[in-house]
């Protein structure tokens, strides 16, 4: 199994009610219900603040390489990770589990 994390930071001047944030959260919301290779599916807002703290996360697994290649090539994935282009960046990792 695959855990792939990944942890985004808004864009400075960029607040978590701003509508295209609202939206990619529901976007990203949705995927655990869409795409059927993931096998674990969480994303939430960062509860604490500090400096070195990211926003947003998401936490979820998936069987095997080719899964997480399907995941990372599905439309919904693509059209939520186009949204947040728009207003954040982010650093992920793939490990196995």
């Amino acid at each position: 199994m695959i855990r792939h994390l990944v942890l985004f930071k808004l864009n400075e001047g960029v607040r978590r009610d701003d509508p295209r944030v609202v939206e990619g959260v529901r976007a990203f919301e949705r995927l655990g219900d869409v795409i059927d290779e993931l096998r674990f599916w969480e994303c939430a807002w960062n509860i604490t603040d500090r400096p070195i703290a990211y926003d947003f996360a998401i936490n979820s697994a998936v069987d095997d390489t080719d899964a997480l290649r399907h995941y990372l090539e599905h439309p919904a994935h693509q059209e939520g990770v186009a949204l947040w282009r728009e207003f954040a960046t982010w650093v992920m990792a793939d490990y196995e589990i």
